[in-house]
Formats: structure tokens, C-alpha cells, sequence
């Protein structure tokens, strides 16, 4: 093992906000105790064994979608900001081995390869600290003598499959699924034990990694407006009622259409938080009275928030951070999340979250607030495209910019404030994920009836902005990179690292990517991403608005 390794009780670099921008090494900036991260990367080595059985089994049509989608949801566990809770990922780690084993036994029949070893088979010892000290021997520098450039493109690849998870983690929730996407996360995970593949098969797997987000997110979308129909434009107050109230923060709609069912007639109104504002444009959770408004704004800021709001908050997928004893008592977790100590509901019965809400004291009064528009997803914005195009012609839209991705507590984000309040009045300005708490409630105007600031939706709704370029630039007869359409993203985590590989793969160029570059790109693959996608740093808002508008 490296220095590193054996020297520090951990090593995570896959946020943005990882410690001295090299990696944490003694507590993650998360919150994430090294025995987590030890959990973690143990649980993340046995998902490649598990993965290695799984393709064995694939070669004799032996497919078992139940660990198809173990794989996937155990990946997701792993994302920054989801499972904190050392007996939750124990409680992956066995079902992982179990899973594991029991393919060998359907494999062992047919006279096949059933003599695994390394990460197929390793077995697990017997207590949390005894799996930790096994973690430690399986992290990032677990191979002092791997290629530095080779070890970055790896984690780039397993960052990336661990965003294709979580969206395909959620269309599955909601029956959409797609055998290519399950298989190639498992042969992704496989790759990395191959010690004969090198530089450029990891190139090459990155941007075929980008190529199945785009399936991922395709079955997302489907998923979602099949089930809950096309989000439209709406207007979301950020104020609130009185009464008994419940806060759904994170991504997973299917959790909060069960919340709002489960809550039908007992006098309480839901309010979304982060990630969940979008789900206000979808007609189906719309049409529920008592789902009301907005409360707070990104997932860093709910320390701040969470004590103030007079009720039960739900946490579903990612965005959870350390609770704070303010509000510890009334927080719940669901699906993939985990925190220590915090009640975990594990089968969309929401009755423990819905007592807490009818035992607190709620609103005391009515507060009326700010409106923001969403609902400006795909079918939204093509709906108008005649509208936006002509608008283009006529030169009274002159430039587009995606300004989204993730948000964080760095102060260097607030370029991305500064970026939307000095664009031009002539441009307009799409933005999804919760990058958009940055300037989400900014009154920006419209041109010739046309929003300044196009909500398109979730991290999770990224499909529909590579589906609104890929229309305007057909409408154009030009390419994506011939639009007039500039990428300023921001990134934290995983799922932004798997939108990036899918962008890459579309052969966008000129994304400026920040508040800083990934800390598990080498120099020597940032010059290949440099040399041929002139992938950049963001500078600041002026030099950036400069260079692009000339």
C-alpha cells in the first residue's frame, strides 16, 4: 500500500468539496467517519467480485434482475451524502456476499468457472471494526504500484457508474429498466480488477459510460412522465400555512407520491425541499391540495433550515447531512439513505413521519412569500420551440447558457450568482439540479413572452436538456457545438460526474466546468479531456461572459 494509504484513517476525493482539494484523509467534510469510508470502499470492492460472478453467470443465460438491481442500489449507497450509517452498510455488505455466493451455486451445474478469487472471494469478517480494518486494504491507494493516471481514470469510471445507479435506481422504482444499463455497471465494476486493460480502455469505458447514462436517464424520464405526466410550468409559493406540516427533501418522486397519498385528509400540507422543488410541475403530485410550496433552498444550507421548520422531515436518496441535535428527533430516512440513530422507514409506510407531524405544533400562521416558476422540462420548452426559434432569428435571444449542476458550501460558488445576474438581457438562461438555489428566485424577465430562466428540473431531469439541444440544433441544421449554447456546470458529486462522461460522449466541447476540477483527474487526463473537448475551468463571471459572447 502507498503512504497515503497506510498513513491516514481514510481516503475520499469523489466530492468537490474533498479536503485540501487532494482527498480527506482524517474525517470526510460530509461528515463521513473513516469507518464509513472504510465501509464504503470494502462494499464497493465487493460489488466488483459480485460483478465478476454476475458475468460469469451472463455467459450461460443465467440473469437475476433481483441482483441486478442489488448491485445498482448497493452502488448508489456508496454516492456522497446517501448512507452515513455503519449498520446499514454492513446489512449491503452481507447481502452482497450472500448474493455472490449464491450465483456460484447456479454456475457450479453447468461445469463452469466457479474458482473466484481476490474481490469474488473474499469473505467477511465477523464485526463492523474487523470489515473497516478489511476496507482499509481496499481503498484508492490501495496499489501503491498502479499508474497514477490509471488509478484517476478507474475512480473516474466508478464515479461515474455510481450516478448511472442512482438514476437507473429510480426508474426501476418505477418499473422502467433496461438489461444494457445493469450489465454494463457490472462490467465497468469488473473492468477495474483487470490488470490488463490500460490508459486508453479507460477512456474508452469512461465515455461508454457517458453513452449509458444517457439510456439511464432516458428510462428516468420515461419512468417519471409516465407515471406522474409531463411537468408543466408552475408557480411554487415560498411561503407557508398554517397548520401540521412534513418537509420531503432529496430526489425520489415515488416516495413523496406515497407521502402525499398516506397524508390525504389529516391536515397536513407537504413542502418540498432542494432537489424535490421541481416535483411541483408534475400534474399528477399537483393535484393533491394539501402539497403546497417550497421551504428552504439547497441541501448545504438544512443545518441552518431544518430547525426552524415546525415539523417532520423526510430524506429520501442523496442530500442528507449530519443532523443537528435541533432537530434530530424529527427527521426520518428512506430507500438508500442512512444516519446513525435516525428512524429508518424501509417499506414506503410513512405512519411513523405522519405522527411525528401530527405531534408537533406546525405553522402557527399563514406567511405568504416569493413564487418560482418550474416545470420547463422538455416537453415544456419544445411546446414553444417555434416561439424560441423565431426569437433566435429575429436576434432578440442572442445566447443560451446552461447554467446547473450541483450546489456546495464553497464560497467560489457564488461565481455562478454573479454569472446569471451580469448575463445580458438578450440571453436566456436554462438551469436544473440545485446549482439553481444560486439564483432560482432572481426575477430575470422574459424576452417576447419567453422566460429569462428556464427551470428544466432535477439533477435527474438532465435528459431533458441534451433532448432541448439536440431539438434546437436539428431546427438549425447545425451541430451541438455550433449552437449558440455555452455549459457552465457545476459539480459535487457523482451523478454530475456521470452527466459530464454523457456529455463528453454527445462530443461537447467548451464546458466550463467548476468551483474547482475533479481531484482524482491527473494532469496527464485533464490535457486529453483539454486537447480534444477544450474542457476548461470556470474564471470569473466577466472573463467567462468575455470570452464567450466576444
Amino acid at each position: 500500500m502507498s503512504q497515503t494509504q497506510t498513513e491516514t484513517e481514510m481516503f475520499c476525493w469523489q466530492c468537490e468539496q474533498t479536503a485540501k482539494g487532494t482527498g480527506c484523509t482524517a474525517f470526510g467534510v460530509c461528515g463521513k467517519s473513516p469507518q464509513v469510508a472504510q465501509l464504503q470502499d470494502l462494499l464497493i470492492y465487493v460489488l466488483k467480485g459480485l460483478s465478476q460472478v454476475t458475468l460469469e453467470a451472463r455467459k450461460l443465460g443465467i440473469k437475476d434482475e433481483k441482483t441486478d438491481l442489488f448491485i445498482t442500489e448497493a452502488a448508489f449507497v456508496t454516492l456522497t451524502n446517501v448512507n452515513f450509517d455503519p449498520d446499514s452498510i454492513t446489512r449491503y455488505l452481507q447481502l452482497a456476499v450472500e448474493a455472490r455466493e449464491n450465483l456460484k451455486k447456479k454456475i457450479a451445474p453447468a461445469g463452469k468457472k466457479t474458482g473466484f478469487d481476490q474481490a469474488a472471494a473474499l469473505q467477511l469478517e465477523k464485526t463492523i471494526e474487523a470489515m473497516a480494518e478489511q476496507g482499509k486494504k481496499h481503498g484508492i491507494h490501495a496499489d501503491s504500484t498502479l499508474d497514477p493516471d490509471l488509478r484517476g481514470l478507474q475512480w473516474l469510471l466508478i464515479y461515474g457508474v455510481k450516478g448511472v445507479a442512482a438514476y437507473a435506481y429510480h426508474a426501476y422504482r418505477l418499473g422502467e429498466k433496461d438489461n444494457q444499463v445493469f450489465e454494463f455497471i457490472q462490467q465497468a465494476l469488473a473492468a477495474t480488477l483487470n490488470k490488463n486493460l490500460g490508459v486508453n480502455d479507460f477512456v474508452n469505458l469512461a465515455l461508454k459510460c457517458g453513452e449509458i447514462n444517457i439510456l439511464a436517464m432516458q428510462l428516468l424520464d420515461a419512468a417519471n412522465t409516465k407515471t406522474y405526466g409531463h411537468p408543466v410550468p408552475t408557480k411554487v409559493p415560498l411561503g407557508h400555512k398554517k397548520g401540521k406540516a412534513i418537509l420531503v427533501s432529496g430526489h425520489d418522486l415515488k416516495d413523496l407520491d406515497a407521502l402525499l397519498k398516506q397524508t390525504e385528509g389529516k391536515g397536513i400540507t407537504v413542502y418540498t425541499h432542494g432537489e424535490m422543488l421541481p416535483a411541483h410541475g408534475y400534474p399528477q403530485l399537483k393535484k393533491h391540495l394539501h402539497f403546497y410550496g417550497h421551504y428552504g433552498t439547497a441541501w448545504q444550507n438544512q443545518i441552518r433550515e431544518f430547525p426552524n421548520f415546525p415539523g417532520a422531515i423526510l430524506m429520501t436518496t442523496n442530500c442528507i447531512q449530519k443532523p443537528a441535535e435541533t432537530y434530530k428527533e424529527n427527521i426520518f430516512t428512506t430507500g438508500p439513505v442512512g444516519w446513525p440513530d435516525v428512524p429508518h422507514i424501509p417499506d414506503e409506510d410513512f405512519t411513523p413521519v405522519i405522527n411525528k407531524a401530527l405531534s408537533m405544533r406546525g405553522f402557527t400562521e399563514d406567511t405568504e412569500g416569493k413564487t418560482v416558476t418550474v416545470g420547463f422540462a422538455r416537453n415544456a420548452v419544445l411546446g414553444v420551440a417555434d416561439a424560441v426559434i423565431d426569437a433566435v432569428k429575429k436576434g432578440h435571444i442572442k445566447h443560451f447558457f446552461l447554467v446547473g449542476g450541483c450546489d456546495g458550501a464553497k464560497p467560489g460558488r457564488s461565481y455562478y450568482t454573479e454569472f446569471v445576474d451580469k448575463a445580458p438581457k438578450d440571453t436566456v438562461i436554462l438551469t436544473l439540479a440545485c446549482g439553481k438555489f444560486r439564483f432560482f428566485d432572481k426575477e430575470l424577465g422574459d424576452i417576447d413572452g419567453i422566460p429569462r430562466l428556464l427551470d428544466i428540473g432535477q439533477c435527474n431531469d438532465a435528459y431533458s436538456a441534451v433532448v432541448i439541444a439536440q431539438a434546437l440544433a436539428k431546427a438549425f441544421g447545425v451541430g451541438l457545438n455550433e449552437l449558440p449554447l455555452s455549459m457552465i456546470i457545476s459539480w459535487y458529486e457523482q451523478k454530475a460526474v456521470a452527466i459530464l462522461l454523457s456529455l463528453l460522449y454527445l462530443g461537447v466541447k467548451n464546458i466550463r466546468l467548476g468551483p474547482s476540477l475533479p481531484a482524482f483527474i491527473t494532469p496527464n487526463v485533464l490535457k486529453v479531456l483539454v486537447d480534444n473537448f477544450n474542457i476548461m475551468p470556470i474564471k470569473t463571471a466577466n472573463e467567462d461572459l468575455r470570452t464567450i459572447l466576444g
